[in-house]
């Protein structure tokens, strides 16, 4: 009797320069599009005998649990990025470069747009200051602006330790992830335990490190060897726990309230993304070389964190203008909520993505400028890091004000001095980056 073997999943050829994957280049693109949408459908604008008020939309509504599932991108965005970036390492490594020439790449594409960002929202906090807008609402509005930085440092540890992180997949590759993912869940437990929810935020570096271990599996081909009835099991199973976690109240159902700090519901989300993206995969490739996904595609990911960076500022001017009509003529915002206010969001979203776009077309050139040589120095390296990432802690820890945008400028300038050789000047043509940003 003959045995047919079940099938087991493909990797679809790159079709891009550089061994890129055009499949995966889009799941990027339309990660960093939810990102937008979420945020953008959490903007919430009323005003009231005191004066307009910015607030969180989503706090309290029962709907955001739904758009959550639909729009926490965030494990798949980190699953993307461990692929990309393992896929990026081996091939600098296969050219000669360095794991430290690897990481100055990563802190030059990351730091350079957000010094940029941060220097122009702090110069705008503090025309708004001068104007004689209330502090209560400027402080308001450096607080959202802040909120999604912690993307950046996260990214930026994540990347900083993914050569290490790739040789250890490399030697004992389920050892490397049941560390992390034991580390991830340990920190719940202990925040459960000591009733501490700023215990939680340990796992800002072992959710988002473990998302980006699933992604070296995705690279280096082991899931394309299962077959496709061992993935899909995977990925149902993952879903039955997460379930079965909202519901005996482990875990919120609310998919943001899991990422202030971050769960092991994330890792959970994470195994569901990785499997449908594999099973998948090649369908998702043959959408991606057709014109318009292609052209989608280029366009967002070579303005990623340019994108990321400038969408809430974007949407908090966009509500400051809402607050400003209601002021001057009377006409008032719906209510965040009610039947209005959703028939409004379609076109407040589309406005949000074409105003970030012409943003991003404005200002991307400086993600993509050219890099100065690295430096070989790895202590250098480490403190570029650090500074770097101390920063972003400060800026979400007290607020984006325009002290702390001034001194986070600062210390992103730092950074980058720092990543590039001690010798090389500020600007240097005709090199370019080692890598691009996952």
């Amino acid at each position: 009797m003959a045995i047919v073997e079940a099938p087991r999943l493909t990797a679809p050829p790159a079709s891009q320069p550089g061994g890129r994957d055009t499949g995966i280049d889009l799941l990027r693109a339309l990660c960093v599009i939810g990102v937008v949408l979420l945020h953008g459908i959490m903007v919430g604008v009323t005003v009231t005998d005191s004066g307009p008020v910015f607030a969180n939309a989503s706090d309290g509504a029962w709907w955001i649990v739904p758009v959550s599932w639909a729009l926490q991108v965030m494990p798949l965005f980190f699953v993307i990025g461990g692929f990309a970036g393992y896929l990026a390492y081996r091939r600098a490594a296969e050219g000669g470069g360095t794991a430290a020439s690897f990481v100055a790449g990563r802190v030059h594409r990351l730091l350079r747009p957000a010094a940029l960002t941060v220097g122009v929202v702090g110069s705008l906090l503090a025309v708004l200051s001068l104007s004689g807008v209330p502090d209560a609402i400027v402080a308001t509005a450096g607080f959202r602006f802040g909120q999604p930085l912690w993307f950046l440092g996260v990214f930026l540890l994540c990347q900083a330790l993914l050569p290490a992180l790739a040789a250890a997949h490399r030697r004992a590759p389920v050892s490397t992830l049941a560390v992390l993912v034991t580390a991830s869940i340990a920190v719940d437990v202990a925040r459960a335990m000591a009733g501490i929810d700023g215990i939680g935020f340990l796992n800002l570096a072992f959710v988002w490190l473990t998302l980006q271990q699933l992604g070296f599996f995705l690279a280096d081909g082991t899931i394309g060897r299962l077959r496709r009835g061992t993935v899909a099991a995977a990925g149902g199973a993952a879903l039955i726990a997460l379930i079965v976690t909202f519901v005996s109240g482990v875990y919120s159902p609310d998919l943001v309230a899991n990422i202030n700090p971050p769960t092991g519901a994330l890792l959970l989300v994470g195994v569901v993304h990785l499997s449908a993206v594999a099973l998948l995969r090649e369908r998702i490739a043959r959408v991606s070389r057709r014109r318009t996904p292609a052209a989608f595609s280029a366009f967002v990911n070579r303005r990623t964190m340019t994108i990321y960076l400038w969408h809430m500022p974007v949407l908090l001017t966009m509500a400051g203008l809402t607050a400003l009509v209601a002021l001057t003529t009377g006409v008032m915002p719906s209510e965040p909520g009610s039947p209005t206010w959703w028939t409004e969001r379609p076109l407040w979203l589309a406005t949000a993505l074409v105003a970030t776009s012409f943003v991003a077309v404005l200002l991307g050139r400086f993600e993509n400028r050219a890099a100065p040589v690295a430096t070989t120095s790895h202590r250098r390296l480490r403190w570029a890091v650090v500074v770097g990432i101390g920063a972003v802690v400060l800026l979400l820890v007290t607020g984006t004000s325009v002290l702390t945008a001034a001194v986070a400028v600062l210390a992103f300038a730092a950074a980058l001095r720092l990543a590039r050789r001690s010798d090389e000047p500020a600007r240097r043509e005709g090199v370019t980056d080692v890598v691009r940003v996952a």
